[in-house]
């Protein structure tokens, strides 16, 4: 039984580099280049020896505009897939929290991940926009029941109404928008994502400093660096390493909904960076002895940059602030 292909509409018209290079490649013959006999005859008015006008030359011309749109298009959708079959079934198996359950991949390729996730999954939906690549995914999911291979802009597609895991070897290009979209989920129970290994670091604070997004998503999700993959690990090879970013939603908050507002409100007053620390920006509206007395019950010193103060910090600092909203 072959797995489900669908069309799913795209809003917006890819960028036009984008679809001539998509368009290119599927009028590209999937066999060897036929010769010059095999060709259509075409009656030019021209010597038989002009350049331009033998069949071998102009299928080499056209075969070379093909390749060259087919390259643009690659690194339009920052095409880079994971070629090693031990790294991709080590990540298949930390998707999720175990066997089961419905993963939705983004950015899914060819198809190589899809294969090796709907080995553990109860159900996969893997989205690729590229219909090059969408073609070969479906061709490889043949005989997966329970895969839906779907050709489409995955960041226009709405989360599924149930409990879900989100998982993608996804294009850098885009790694911020897909990251958004996992937080913006209500059915998102946890995302495996491998992205550019900078990215990965700096949302979860391997570089000794903290990201405004990852401060601001603390008190409901997670944050881990995992294993390093390297750049020669993928075809065509990036110019850098990457990693797996995993976000987990927490079972329980650590504020309850009605401090959310507040926690909000405090992290941006400090990622405003007046003054030059938290203090300084913090007692832009609270009065500097509360300020003060909260930074103490946080454990924060008074000359503290933003970026130096780790997440759980900002949570303390938020319950001192604002005792009657947190309980």
């Amino acid at each position: 039984m072959r797995a489900a292909l669908i069309a799913a509409p795209v809003s917006a018209p890819f960028p036009p580099a984008v679809v001539q290079g998509l368009r290119a490649s599927l009028d590209r013959p999937t066999g060897p280049s036929p010769g010059p006999g095999t060709q259509d005859t075409v009656t030019v008015n021209r010597t038989p020896n002009s350049t331009t006008g033998n069949p071998a030359n102009r299928t080499a011309r056209a075969q070379a505009r093909r390749g060259s749109a087919r390259g643009r298009a690659r690194r339009e959708l920052s095409q880079n897939f994971l070629a090693d079959p031990e790294i991709i079934a080590r990540y298949a198996r930390s998707v999720g929290d175990g066997p089961g359950g419905l993963v939705v991949e983004a950015g899914a390729g060819d198809g190589r991940i899809t294969a090796a996730l709907a080995g553990r999954a109860r159900r996969v939906i893997a989205y690729e926009i590229d219909p090059v690549m969408a073609a070969r995914l479906a061709d490889r999911c043949a005989g997966l029941p329970h895969v839906t291979c779907v050709t489409g802009d995955f960041l226009r597609a709405g989360a599924p109404p149930g409990r879900f895991h989100l998982a993608g070897s996804i294009p850098y290009a885009a790694t911020s928008r897909i990251v958004g979209w996992a937080l913006a989920a209500p059915s998102l129970a946890s995302a495996t994502l491998i992205v550019q290994r900078e990215y990965a670091r700096k949302r979860t604070g391997d570089y000794g400093r903290w990201s405004r997004l990852t401060v601001r998503t603390w008190p409901e999700f997670g944050w881990r660096l995992g294993r390093r993959i390297g750049r020669d690990r993928f075809r065509p090879v990036p110019r850098v390493d990457s990693a797996v970013l995993r976000l987990d939603r927490r079972p329980v908050p650590l504020l309850p909904a009605s401090a959310m507002g507040a926690y909000l409100d405090c992290v941006d007053l400090g990622f405003t960076g007046v003054g030059g620390t938290v203090r300084a920006s913090l007692r832009t509206v609270h009065p500097a002895r509360r300020v003060d007395a909260a930074l103490r019950a946080a454990g924060l010193p008074r000359g503290v940059v933003v970026a130096h103060v780790h997440p759980d910090r900002w949570v303390a600092l938020v319950r001192a602030l604002h005792p009657s909203l947190t309980g």
